[in-house]
C-alpha cells in the first residue's frame, strides 16, 4: 500500500545555511475572501516543524505550533458580519477579508453555466458591480486521495469578472446579499457532465453495498480504456471526447478528493447543488435518492459543523431520447430527500427546455434557490416551495391528492389546469379531468381510478401552483 504525505515546507540547506520556509495559506484564504459570519472560524496553513504562528482577525488573535509535517490550526472566536478587515499569519498578510455568508455551488453543468451565456446576460452583466459579492472558482481537478488544498482566487463581482460565474449562483447571491445587506462569498465548484458519485468521500460511497455497481462499472470502463483510447487516438476524424479513463471526471469519488476534500476546513453557511441529469441519463433514478442523501451526510459529517443547510434544484422538464433514462424517477428522488432535515428543494419543472438540457433562465433558478434559503437557513415565515404531493385518497369516480406548501390555496399558474393522467388498477393512464380544492386537487376520468401522476415522463406538462405562483413538483402515486 502507498502512503501519501503532502509536501508542506520548504526547508533549503547549502552547507551550514538553512532558510526556514514561509507561513504559507491555503488558496481559500487570499485577498478578498469571505468568512462565515457568527461561527469558530478555523484558519490553517503550513510552516517549518514547531514554527510558532500568529493568526490576527477583526481583533481576534490565536496561536498554535506547526506539527511534525508543518501543518497548524487556530481556531479564531466568531465574528460579527463586517469588514474589509486583514487577515495575519505571521508575516502573511490577506487584504479586503469580509465577514458575512459563505455558501458553496456545486453539481454539474447546469450550475457551471455561466452568467455570459444566461437569458438575461445583456441586460444583467453591465449592472452587475457588487463589492459584497465574491466567487471563488475551484479549478477542476480528480484525484485518487483526498487533497488539501485547490487552485483558484476570490474574485469581486464586476461587470468583468461576472460573465464567468455560475449563473445560478449568482442571482442566488444577488438576492440574498440584497435582502440581508451583509457579504455573500461563493464556492463554486461545479464540474460539467458529472456523475453524484464522483461528489462523494471514498468511505461514504464504499460503506453502501448498493452502491458497489457504481465501482464495477467503472472497473468495466478502465478495463476498456486501453482499447478505447487506442482507437481514439488512431482515428482520422476524432470524436469531440476522449474515452473516460484514468483521472476522468466520471471516477467514483475522483471529483470529491480534488475538488470538495480540500474545502471541508472553511466555514459555511451552507450548500447549493444542481445535478442530477448524469445519473438520470445513465438509467441510474431508482439509485439517485440513495446516492443523494449519502452524499448530504457526507458533506455534513466533513466539515462537521452539524447539519447545515442543504439545498437543490429539482430537474426541469426535457424530452431525454436515451433509452432507458430515468428523469422523472430522479426528480422524484430529489422530492423525497426533502425528508432530511434542514434541506430545500427549488421546483423548476416549469423552467425547462424540451429540447436543451441547459435551459438558459437562471435567473428564476437562483431567485428560487434563494426563497428556499431564506425560509430554511435564515427562518423566514415565507413561502418558499411550490406544491409537494403528500397524500393520495378517493372520493367515488374520482381521486383527491392532497399538498403540502399550498399557501392560500393551489390554483392554475395560467389558464385550465393540466398535467394531471389518471389510471385504474390496470396501468392505463389517461389524461384527467382536475380541479383544485383550497390544499388538495380532485381528478377524474377512468371508472375504478387508483393511480394518479403528475407532470411524469420527464417531458410532462404541468401548470399547478400554489397561491405564491410557486410550481408543483412532478409525483406518481398509488391508492393505498
Amino acid at each position: 500500500m502507498v502512503y501519501w504525505l503532502p509536501m508542506k515546507t520548504l526547508l533549503y540547506c547549502a552547507g551550514a545555511l538553512c532558510a526556514l520556509a514561509e507561513v504559507r495559506l491555503p488558496a481559500l484564504l487570499t485577498d478578498n475572501a469571505v468568512l462565515q459570519a457568527g461561527v469558530p472560524l478555523r484558519i490553517w496553513g503550513w510552516a517549518d516543524p514547531g514554527e510558532r504562528v500568529t493568526v490576527q482577525l477583526a481583533g481576534t488573535r490565536g496561536e498554535a505550533a506547526a506539527d511534525a509535517i508543518g501543518r497548524w490550526t487556530v481556531y479564531l472566536p466568531p465574528i460579527s458580519a463586517g469588514g474589509p478587515h486583514r487577515l495575519t499569519a505571521n508575516s502573511v498578510t490577506v487584504s479586503g477579508v469580509r465577514i458575512g455568508e459563505v455558501w458553496v455551488a456545486s453539481g454539474q453543468s447546469n450550475m457551471a453555466f455561466n452568467l455570459r451565456r444566461e437569458k438575461h446576460a445583456a441586460a444583467e452583466i453591465p449592472r452587475a458591480a457588487f463589492d459584497g459579492i465574491r466567487f471563488f472558482q475551484v479549478e477542476q481537478r480528480t484525484s485518487p486521495f483526498p487533497l488539501d488544498d485547490v487552485k483558484g482566487a476570490w474574485k469581486t463581482v464586476t461587470p468583468e469578472t461576472a460573465p464567468n460565474v455560475s449563473a445560478v449562483a449568482y442571482y442566488f447571491a444577488r438576492a440574498l446579499h440584497q435582502q440581508r445587506k451583509t457579504a455573500f462569498g461563493i464556492i463554486q465548484s461545479a464540474v460539467g457532465g458529472t456523475p453524484a458519485e464522483a461528489w462523494i468521500s471514498g468511505p461514504s460511497l464504499t460503506a453502501d453495498p448498493a452502491m458497489l455497481p457504481l465501482f464495477a462499472n467503472w472497473q468495466n470502463t478502465m478495463r476498456a480504456y486501453p482499447d478505447a483510447d487506442a482507437r481514439y487516438n488512431a482515428a482520422k476524424n476524432k470524436p469531440a471526447q476522449p474515452p473516460a479513463g484514468p483521472g476522468h471526471r466520471w471516477e467514483p469519488v475522483g471529483l470529491f478528493n480534488g475538488m470538495i476534500a480540500p474545502l471541508t476546513g472553511y466555514a459555511i453557511r451552507g450548500v447549493i447543488w444542481y445535478q442530477g441529469e448524469n445519473n438520470a441519463t445513465r438509467g441510474l433514478g431508482a439509485l439517485h435518492r440513495r446516492l443523494h442523501e449519502t452524499m448530504i451526510h457526507d458533506w455534513r459529517a466533513q466539515w462537521a459543523q452539524g447539519d447545515f443547510p442543504f439545498l437543490w434544484v429539482q430537474l426541469p422538464k426535457f424530452v431525454n431520447r436515451n433509452p432507458g433514462s430515468t428523469w422523472a424517477e430522479v426528480q422524484e428522488a430529489f422530492a423525497a430527500s426533502l425528508e432530511i432535515r434542514n434541506t430545500g428543494m427549488a421546483i423548476i419543472h416549469d423552467l425547462g427546455d424540451l429540447g436543451d438540457v441547459h435551459p438558459t433562465n437562471k435567473l428564476d433558478v437562483g431567485e428560487r434557490l434563494a426563497r428556499v434559503a431564506r425560509k430554511v437557513a435564515y427562518g423566514e415565515n415565507i413561502a418558499a416551495s411550490g406544491p409537494l404531493f403528500r397524500q393520495l385518497t378517493r372520493e367515488g369516480a374520482s381521486l383527491r391528492a392532497w399538498f403540502d406548501s399550498a399557501g392560500d390555496g393551489l390554483r392554475s399558474c395560467a389558464g385550465e389546469l393540466v398535467g394531471f393522467t389518471i389510471a385504474g388498477a390496470d396501468g392505463k393512464f389517461k389524461p384527467g379531468l382536475a380541479r383544485a380544492d383550497g390544499e388538495s386537487v380532485v381528478v377524474s376520468g377512468v371508472a375504478d381510478p387508483a393511480m394518479l401522476r403528475y407532470a411524469w415522463g420527464g417531458e410532462g406538462e404541468g401548470n399547478l401552483c400554489n397561491s405564491e405562483m410557486l410550481p408543483a413538483s412532478p409525483f406518481r402515486a398509488v391508492l393505498r
